[in-house]
Order: structure tokens, then C-alpha cells, then sequence
């Protein structure tokens, strides 16, 4: 592979591509340096948003919060709009979510720099299909609190958000090593919340919910290790969870995203592969915005990142971010037999600096599908933009 540095042009157009099922795809308009962490949402009326963070790099308190829209029948995403602005702090893992009531939620993190475990979360709402936003309000202040799954309503009423915690032993920096899952719920449209920690979640993060047709819920996790996809269940309206364990689907310590499709089947994007084979890794996903003498990336000769007495793993970071794969399951996420790239590549990952252009990951995907059965994807395209797909799932099996 060409491993010169690339630009994207991010231009918005939609473009059909032909090879066996058409599909249709854009970059999505930026005017930042580097833009991460998409998520969708399909309006009532059929337009398209997208929400992403985008600045110069990741971890740094020039990343703001951004969001552009595709309008019903238009080919062309808008240029992007920057919906929040707090310069002490970098504004990441944005998500919409709309309320019963038809009010529309953008929550996000904000943090120090470098700094996962002083995260909290705040949020803003729209009344008018995301055109206006009130104030930025806080919705969680403990310290560490991170989300990036959407909140989802369940049968009784009740709004489920997952989060998970950024921790860290005393005097030492977050790596990751200790980070665990939970679901916030709130049975009176977010105005309160009760908490519901997932038993022996260490190392999965990301947990991404839906509710399966026998009225189960069911979470996917990454991995911090790099391993495998990890998946738990609930019964009770997500109040009890069980233990996370490994399903047969690798992953390599990055987003992934699924969503439950009009028929009931399961649409899963991720990276089809884990850290086995991976001869480097990193010391952190900050390493290259902290101090001169922490900024090393570890060689294969080199040891693993420390860890402290009271854990038995460390968090591996820089496993490539590549394939970006979309899987089928029609058995409520047992088995994922269909299967298709949707981007290919090396996946470069060992840097988050996107100024020289090195950075070659497909990554953070987010999945939805409307009414009309069209399935629509996007993700982070080397850190450079973020890229649009739209496809059918008689593309994906074909």
C-alpha cells in the first residue's frame, strides 16, 4: 500500500459507486484538522444528521463538538456547525438522541486535556429539528463519567444511557487499564437518574444496547484488551446485567456500533480484527500530547505498559483500525454470518496526529436505518474526515 500522506477532499457530494450493489458515499464537510467519533440520527421528516468532534487533535481544548445535516432527496451534506466551545476543556464522543416528546439531545464529554478520568457530561436540546440549541447544561459531574453509545427507550418508558468510567490508580495517568461499564436510567425524561453497574466489566467499554424482539436487551462492548467483541444481556428492563463474555467477534480496542433493523435483524459495523498478530503498540491514546518523557511508543522489544498491583492486564493501544466490516446477525447477535469490507487498508494507527497526514485508520463507526429499509453508516476516515455510506442489506450479503 501507498503510504504517502493523503488528503481527503471533503466536499459533502454524495456519489454512487458501482461494483456488484450500487452504494452511495460522501466525506462529510470539515473545516477542521482532524475529525473523530461520529454518531447518526435519521429524522421523522427523512433528513440525515451527523455529529462528530473535530480540531486539531484528540485530547486537546481546541476539540469542539460539530454537526451537519443531509437533507431528504438533497445529494450534498451541509457545511459543519460547531455546537459547543469551552476552550479548558476538549469536547469529544458527541451523541443525539430524539425524546418521546420529539425534543432533540446532543450529549457529549468535555474534559482536560489529555485526560479521560476528569470527563463529565453535558448536553444541550433542540426544538426544532436540531436548527437551534439551548444553553449547555451539565448532565453528570462525576469526574471520569464517559459515554458514546445513543440512550435508549425501553418498553416501560424508562431512557437507558450507557456509560462507562474512566479510572485511575493515585499518582498515575489514565491508560485505560481500569475503565468499567455502567447504564444510567431515568424514569422521568432525564430529569433524574438512577445508576446500574454491569458485574466484572473491567476493560469493556462502549456497551451499545437494543432491545431484541423477546424483549431482552442486549449489550455489545469493545474491548480494552483487544480482543474480542464482548456481549452481556438484561431481563429486566436493564437494571441487572450479565457478566460480559467474549463472542467470536474480534476487536482491536475501537468503537463499534450495532443497530437493530425494520425486519429484526442485527447490523453491526466494527474492525474485523484484534492485536494477535501486532508487533507494536502504544503507551496510551494520549502519548503524544503528554510530557516530552512520556511520548514514547513502545517497539516490540520494548515492555508492556505498566500496570499497577492490583491489575492483571494493560489496555493495548495502536492495534490497526482496519477493516471497517458491516456484519448481518438473523439470530439476536448469536451468530454474524454475513459479512462485507466496506473500506480496506493497513488501518495505521500508532498516531492520532493528523496535521502530517499519517494516520491511516477507518474507525468509530455509527449505524442507523430509516423507514425507507436504506442502511447508513459513518465513520472516521484517517482521522481526516469523516466518510458517509449508504448501502442496502442485500449489499451486505451479496
Amino acid at each position: 500500500m501507498n503510504n504517502q500522506p493523503t488528503t481527503i477532499v471533503a466536499d459533502g457530494k454524495l456519489k454512487t459507486c458501482s461494483g456488484g450493489l450500487k452504494h452511495v458515499e460522501a466525506y462529510i464537510p470539515s473545516d477542521c484538522i482532524q475529525n473523530h467519533a461520529s454518531n447518526l440520527l435519521v429524522l421523522d421528516n427523512g433528513d440525515l444528521l451527523c455529529t462528530w468532534f473535530g480540531g486539531t487533535q484528540e485530547g486537546i481544548a481546541d476539540i469542539h463538538i460539530y454537526l451537519s445535516r443531509l437533507k431528504k432527496g438533497e445529494k450534498e451534506w451541509s457545511r459543519a456547525v460547531k455546537l459547543s466551545d469551552d476552550s479548558t476543556r476538549s469536547e469529544q464522543n458527541p451523541i443525539l438522541f430524539r425524546a418521546p416528546d420529539n425534543k432533540l439531545w446532543l450529549l457529549y464529554t468535555a474534559q482536560k486535556s489529555g485526560n479521560q478520568d476528569t470527563a463529565i457530561v453535558r448536553y444541550r436540546i433542540s426544538e426544532d429539528e436540531g436548527y437551534s440549541w439551548g444553553p449547555i447544561e451539565t448532565l453528570f459531574d462525576q469526574p471520569g463519567t464517559f459515554i458514546r453509545q445513543p440512550i435508549v427507550v425501553l418498553d416501560n418508558g424508562d431512557w437507558l444511557l450507557p456509560v462507562f468510567y474512566c479510572i485511575i490508580s493515585p499518582g498515575q495517568k489514565w491508560t485505560g487499564n481500569k475503565d468499567i461499564s455502567a447504564v444510567k436510567i431515568s424514569k422521568n425524561q432525564g430529569e433524574s437518574w438512577e445508576e446500574y453497574e454491569v458485574p466484572n466489566s473491567l476493560g469493556c467499554v462502549h456497551m451499545n444496547i437494543e432491545k431484541l424482539d423477546d424483549g431482552t436487551l442486549l449489550a455489545l462492548f469493545r474491548s480494552r484488551w483487544a480482543d474480542h467483541i464482548y456481549s452481556s444481556h438484561s431481563t429486566d428492563h436493564g437494571r441487572t446485567w450479565s457478566e460480559p463474555i467474549p463472542t467470536q467477534l474480534p476487536n482491536n480496542n475501537s468503537s463499534i456500533q450495532f443497530t437493530k433493523l425494520n425486519n429484526g435483524h442485527l447490523a453491526l459495523v466494527f474492525n474485523n480484527m484484534n492485536a494477535d498478530n501486532c508487533t507494536e503498540r502504544r503507551l496510551s491514546l494520549y502519548d503524544e500530547i503528554e510530557d516530552e518523557e512520556d511520548m514514547d511508543i513502545l517497539s516490540p522489544n520494548q515492555d508492556t505498559p505498566e500496570k499497577d498491583d492490583e491489575e492483571d492486564r494493560a489496555a493495548f493501544w495502536g492495534a490497526p483500525r482496519a477493516p471497517m466490516t458491516i456484519a448481518i446477525s438473523e439470530d439476536g447477535g448469536r451468530t454474524w454470518p454475513y459479512k462485507k469490507d466496506i473500506e480496506t487498508g493497513d488501518g495505521y494507527a500508532m498516531t492520532n496526529n493528523s496535521k502530517e497526514k499519517l494516520n491511516r485508520e477507518y474507525s468509530y463507526p455509527s449505524i442507523k436505518q430509516s423507514a425507507d429499509g436504506k442502511i447508513h453508516i459513518a465513520f472516521t476516515y484517517f482521522r481526516q474526515a469523516i466518510k458517509y455510506v449508504c448501502v442496502s442489506e442485500e449489499f451486505i450479503k451479496a
